[in-house]
């Protein structure tokens, strides 16, 4: 019998180190109950325990409160104990991992060094036999230039081709010797493009390196390798080709003809088998000196040109499908777990327990391509499960059709699948992919999905052709899954696509140009989000609102795909261009009359139009911005929404929700003085992604706008705001809701992306423009290209901006209008934004115009009269001018960061108005700054300081703060060597404001 014992405590001593008290199982299980319901009760509830129980009723009550400490502690120790074999069996997966990783490296080193050690030795090799002949070469560009002009002097009087005759062995000599001059040029230069073949490394035991050609005429393949024979042992064994060339079916030496240096030249007749039935054999004639061969017979080419490439690949050979699978499976573990592409770890994605893992992209690699490897706490077939399923990950998936499944050996499967892709900004087409997917197990356990487009190169059948889309090509993909032990699954995922960058725009190739873009839309998310499920399915991530987890991704989806089928407008969804009336097409304007929108299965409900609606209209414009970083852009239209919106629009879509529509109203491009309210919903993992519900406090214009006067909701999708994220697009889209909206609640999202396009440095002098022209970009003006920002570099980054409105038959012009107007009103407040949070010092750009109205006249007048009146300085030097304008100007153009807080001792303070530079230290605007709290900007020290001497500031009219840091809008810490603070009296000399001087700030 199990018997727990602990300390008696004596009564006035306290513990009694020499007696213990036994407890009984029944005891045990008592009090086992009790922790189980309440696992630290009362002094009440122990009381009431002894006394209801009677088995603890020779237990003293702090007996049983030293049982409750010691349980929770076992508790905690054993949660610890948990965690810590968690953490443990993570970091040994990891270090597995991270091994692995260390042995491709040093295989690709180990290669490099051989290679390099083998053309060391050619070309000494080379430069010796070539001065021993006399010749000289120049290696730039592999020619081969004969010191022997005498004979060609003695021979000028020849016939130009009279040495290539049959019967003059001295004409068979010179094309001996050019021959041999360009073979040597191919073994051991660069007369040729070549690309090291897949899967054919160098090694001790390796055949040798293996290379073939790439943009050449004809085709050709060369290798090199280390053999234990003698070279004129070597030579005799290749020279009888027809030992090792299966397909050599004769050789016949017609004529044999002494040539220098102990050397022949021989006139062969060669016959070749054909390898299938059905082609034609050729016959080739060889000069054996050189080891050149010239094909005789171009008619066999264009007698077999209508015969498919691959005929064992037809779509109804499956033999052939497998074929291609297994090469694909080849390729692609080869640069899954190989050296096939030269990785670049990605920065700022490093290794650990608990972060995404390993992640690498392409260099010098046909294509764009993007490696990442992490650890999951699921199972493998589970992993497979969520990644095959690419529209619940991949957001720019618009849909995956698998048109036929082939069994395949191992359990395996072989698909052949149509893929359509949204394009992610509304400057280029929209693209698609055929491809052939592999799924099958290999003999160590692991579980492979391998995916690769089926072209005219590949074989196997065509796909469905498209007019909407440009089919691009996916290189050997995939993902590899192994077991772990413990538990879980290390996956491997690879993307290597070609995008066909060449039939976008110039200025928007580098966006499918880019190996960061597809590591962060495509190999990343995909990561993510089987780390997503895992931690959900653990119980790891706890949502508020009562939503399931798998609700809340649907929401981020439809919001997604919302936003990406009004970018894209596709014809097959019913979308077709609403032309413009006056004239003007920098915004475009697209309206949706199709049923399916709204009853079809898409992100649309069958009850989403009321009575009154009859279609959807969407606006949507793209422009280039520069030196904007993208995270930096979507945080403060997320957080100053005032700065850009407009109350009445957003009324007029919210009524969309209704019974009753409002009339259509005005843009207003000034925004609204509205309040709102950002409630979380849920966010991913790693804080890449908000899902947020925004309550914006309602407000009417005039009495007739009443009915506007209430509170709206936005459900809202924020993602891409970590500034540290390379190639990450940020993005911003919402829809309008119910104050209390059900899981399956329509959207009608709108909003805007952000993508970056390149980062490069350039000379310093350049042009600091922000915002570019984007016609003329689009027409291929390089001027901009060359532009650089006030610190030598050049961010350039596209917005794409969609926002969508219900309409009916009678209001579709003027809900047309009114897009139109809005969309252009955005379009001026994201330049004036953009102006306002990039970088200032040194940029060429003038400033922001200083307010004339005369309210700020007089604003002016008393901030510089009070601080006179306090301290008996004068605020703008001795020299200062006592005229309104040019006090507003010296202010307003001050070196130090001027700011006004409002002095209310019923709400907390905020900023009424600042100058130039304080606009710049808090990284907003005149009219977005009445939306920061001086609470928010300030640090603890800085409001305990403040708070300090806010009593000698009432009374005295000033004081001075010492050194501290306080917070932009962007939440960038700010650091400041003193910060004045003196009362804003007005001409009656009541208290108006508070004004905040702070001196030699900086960004920290």
């Amino acid at each position: 019998m199990m018997v727990h014992t602990m300390h008696r405590e004596s009564p006035d001593k306290g513990l009694d180190s020499g007696k213990y008290v036994r407890y009984t199982p029944e005891q045990v299980e008592a009090l086992e109950r009790v922790y189980t319901e309440c696992p630290k009760p009362s002094s009440l509830r122990r009381h009431q325990l002894i006394r209801e129980s009677s088995i603890l009723s020779n237990i003293e009550p702090k007996q049983i409160k030293v049982w409750f400490q010691n349980r929770r502690c076992r508790e905690k120790q054993r949660k610890e104990a948990a965690r810590l074999q968690t953490v443990n069996r993570k970091l040994n997966a990891m270090n597995k991992l991270l091994m692995e990783e260390n042995d491709r490296l040093q295989k690709q080193v180990s290669h490099l060094v051989y290679d390099n050690g083998h053309m060391k030795h050619q070309l000494h090799t080379v430069t010796s036999s070539t001065f021993a002949s006399g010749t000289t070469t120049d290696n730039s560009c592999e020619s081969v230039v004969v010191s022997g002009q005498q004979h060609q002097q003695q021979n000028s009087n020849h016939p130009q081709h009279l040495q290539r005759d049959a019967n003059n062995p001295a004409g068979l000599l010179s094309i001996a010797e050019e021959a041999l001059a360009e073979f040597l040029s191919k073994a051991t230069g660069t007369a040729v493009d070549w690309v090291q073949m897949i899967g054919m490394k160098p090694g001790p035991d390796s055949i040798g390196i293996v290379s073939i050609s790439r943009n050449c005429s004809g085709i050709a393949a060369r290798a090199c390798g280390l053999v234990s024979l003698e070279p004129m042992k070597v030579a005799e064994i290749l020279k009888d080709r027809q030992s090792w060339l299966r397909d050599c079916r004769c050789v016949d030496t017609l004529s044999v003809i002494p040539a220098g240096n102990g050397g022949t030249i021989e006139l062969i007749y060669t016959q070749m088998y054909a390898p299938y039935f059905g082609m034609q054999a050729s016959g080739t004639t060889t000069d054996n000196s050189c080891e050149s061969v010239v094909v005789s017979g171009q008619q066999h080419q264009q007698q077999n040109s209508n015969h498919p490439q691959h005929l064992q690949r037809d779509a109804n050979n499956p033999a052939g499908l497998l074929s291609i699978a297994e090469e694909a499976l080849a390729e692609f573990l080869s640069k899954a777990t190989g050296t096939a592409v030269d990785w670049v770890q990605m920065i700022g994605m490093k290794p650990g327990p608990d972060s995404i893992g390993i992640v690498s992209i392409s260099r010098n690699c046909s294509g764009i391509a993007a490696r990442a490897c992490g650890l999951v706490s699921l199972e493998p077939m589970k992993v497979a499960e969520i990644l095959k399923d690419r529209q619940s990950w991949l957001r720019d998936c618009r849909c995956v059709d698998t048109l036929s499944v082939i069994p395949a050996g191992n359990g395996g499967t072989i698909e052949l699948i149509y893929t359509q892709m949204y394009a992610p900004t509304t400057l280029a087409a929209a693209r698609d992919f055929w491809t052939l997917r592999y799924s099958t197990c290999l003999e160590d356990g692991s579980y492979v999905v391998c995916e690769r487009s089926l072209t005219s190169t590949t074989g196997g059948p065509n796909g469905p052709p498209s007019s909407s889309f440009v089919r691009a090509e996916m290189r050997p993909s995939g993902f590899l899954i192994r077991p772990c032990d413990g538990g879980g699954s290390i996956v491997h995922i690879v993307d290597h696509v070609d995008l066909d960058a060449w039939s976008v725009p110039e200025v928007m190739r580098p966006l499918y140009e880019s190996s960061k873009i597809l590591a962060q839309k495509m190999t990343v998310a995909a990561l993510r989000h089987v780390r997503q499920i895992a931690q959900e399915t653990s119980g790891e991530v706890q949502y508020g609102g009562g939503r399931q987890p798998a609700v809340l991704r649907t929401f981020s989806q439809k919001l997604c795909r919302g936003f990406n089928d009004a970018v894209n407008g596709f014809v097959d969804d019913g979308w077709s261009p609403l032309g413009s009336n006056d004239g003007a097409e920098d915004i475009s304007v697209m309206i949706n009359l199709s049923p399916g929108k709204f009853g079809g299965p898409s992100h649309y409900g069958s009850s989403f139009l009321p009575s009154f609606g009859s279609g959807v209209l969407c606006a949507k414009a793209s422009m280039l911005l520069e030196n904007v970083p993208p995270a930096v852009l979507v945080r403060f239209l997320r957080e100053h929404r005032s700065e850009w919106a407009d109350y009445g629009v957003d009324g007029y879509a919210a009524a969309s929700l209704r019974a009753s529509p409002f009339a259509v109203p005005c843009a207003r491009a000034g925004g609204f003085p509205s309040n709102q309210v950002i409630l979380p919903l849920a966010q991913t993992v790693e804080h890449e992604e908000f899902l947020e519900v925004v309550r914006l406090e309602g407000h009417a214009y005039s009495p007739e706008e009443m009915g506007l006067a209430r509170d709206m909701y936005l459900l809202q999708l924020c993602s891409g705001v970590d500034e540290n994220v390379v190639g990450g697009c940020a993005q911003l889209v919402f829809a309008p809701i119910d104050e209390s909206f059900a899981d399956d609640a329509p959207l009608l999202p709108s909003g805007f992306r952000v993508i970056p396009l390149e980062h490069k440095s350039t000379p310093n002098g350049a042009s600091g423009n922000r915002t570019l022209d984007l016609a003329s970009a689009l027409e291929g003006s390089t001027r901009q290209g060359s532009e650089a920002g006030p610190n030598g570099c050049n961010f350039r980054s596209v917005v794409t901006i969609a926002f969508q409105f219900t309409f009916d038959n009678h209001t579709r012009d003027s809900v047309a209008s009114m897009a139109r107007q809005y969309v252009r009103s955005i379009v001026g407040s994201i330049q004036r934004v953009a102006l306002a949070i990039a970088p200032r010092p040194g940029s060429s750009i003038s400033s922001i115009s200083a307010p004339t109205s005369p309210e700020a006249l007089t604003l002016v007048r008393w901030i510089s009269r009070s601080y006179r009146v306090h301290t008996g300085a004068n605020l703008f030097g001795s020299d200062s001018q006592t005229s309104g304008d040019t006090l507003l100007r010296q202010l307003w153009s001050h070196t130090d960061a001027i700011l006004c807080c409002s002095l209310k001792t019923n709400a907390s303070p905020v900023f009424t108005f600042a100058n130039q530079t304080g606009l710049d230290m808090l990284e907003t605007t005149l009219v977005a700054l009445q939306d920061i709290m001086l609470d928010k900007t300030l640090d603890e020290s800085g409001r305990k300081a403040l708070c300090s001497e806010f009593p000698k500031i009432m009374q005295q009219g000033y004081a001075h703060l010492p050194a501290g840091v306080c917070a932009s809008s962007m939440g960038r810490l700010v650091s400041y060597e003193q910060a004045t603070v003196w009362k804003v009296l007005e001409d009656d000399e009541s208290n108006h404001c508070l004004a905040f001087m702070f001196v030699n700030w900086s960004f920290v």
